[in-house]
């Protein structure tokens, strides 16, 4: 078995529309989602995954299904549930995000679903775990309950060199500090933390920030009403794309629709910056589109953008 996502997925959403292609997965008959512009193929599971030793835990070891050499993560027991009782039966995830390929060992694939970000609930602090969490959303499908799972945390847990790499930003001298209003989209609790104490060491200590985009264009159409120049109150927009209730796309989309604000410079910050999303981005005005392991770049960006 073996199942590309582009010969799969055959609905191309439009620009901007809100939606996503969602992949159901089940791990111990438990339901849980993967965005489809992560998944590059879905695979069956086969033991000619080779160990790796004094590798993480919940890495299985390494696997070489093309031409590049994958690691494996066994996401049942990193979520803490019971292995598979049928492991000739099971499924690999084959991911590609932050410019990085990784493989999920899951129980089965359900089927591609497509859904409405609106349609996606932030879980409550209480099953979310705050920093901690994994469960990025909810949503409700044919009468049963489907988990978002945050796989950058995941990767970031196990392989924290993948994640977004500070250690750039740290290096940084002590640089003039820049009162000028910038609102940041990120709906990881742990990210926007990162996101802001690196913007905050380069200087950039007015940050607004927004659990997804649907506050920030709340938060937007509040602004609009207080006195002054646009430059003066919102002087740029972070996005990441994948958000409950409305993803960086559709926020990037009303911005630049909106007469007051569609000069308002907008960067997307995401994971998510693959062939196919970079050119909805473009199409949709973005300024900047960057991949979430390059802060760095982020920072030259908006030094060229504000300064």
């Amino acid at each position: 078995m073996a199942v590309s996502m582009k010969e799969k997925s055959e609905i191309l959403l439009e620009s901007g529309t809100n939606e996503l292609q969602l992949i159901e997965f089940t791990i111990d008959n438990r339901h849980f989602g993967i965005n489809v512009s992560k998944v590059e193929e879905i695979l069956r599971y086969e033991d000619n995954i080779t160990p790796m030793p004094h590798s993480n835990r919940y890495v299985e070891g390494v696997f070489k299904p093309r031409d590049i050499i994958i690691t494996v993560i066994d996401l049942a027991k990193y979520l803490g549930l019971p292995a598979s009782a049928n492991p000739e039966n099971d499924i690999v995830i084959v991911t590609n995000f932050n410019k990085m390929h990784s493989a999920f060992h899951v129980h089965s694939v359900e089927d591609i679903h497509r859904l409405g970000w609106k349609d996606i609930e932030k879980p409550d602090s209480a099953i979310y775990g705050g920093e901690e969490g994994i469960a990025t959303g909810i949503a409700r499908y044919d009468g049963r309950l489907i988990t978002l799972i945050d796989f950058e945390k995941i990767v970031a847990d196990i392989s924290p060199v993948e994640s977004i790499k500070v250690s750039e930003i740290e290096k940084m001298e002590d640089r003039e500090k820049v009162k000028k209003p910038i609102m940041l989209a990120e709906d990881s609790p742990l990210l926007e933390k990162v996101i802001v104490k690196c913007l905050d060491k380069a200087g950039y200590i007015n940050v607004m920030r927004c659990s997804n985009g649907e506050e920030a264009w709340k938060m937007l159409d509040e602004i609009k009403g207080r006195p002054g120049k646009m430059k003066d109150k919102v002087s740029l927009v972070i996005t990441d794309i994948e958000m409950p209730k409305m993803d960086g796309h559709r926020l990037l989309k009303l911005i630049r629709e909106d007469d007051d604000f569609k000069d308002v410079p907008v960067i997307i910050f995401s994971s998510l910056i693959n062939e196919q999303m970079y050119k909805k981005g473009e199409k949709l005005g973005a300024t900047a589109q960057i991949t979430k392991p390059e802060i760095a770049k982020l920072i030259t960006i908006i030094d060229r953008v504000l300064k």
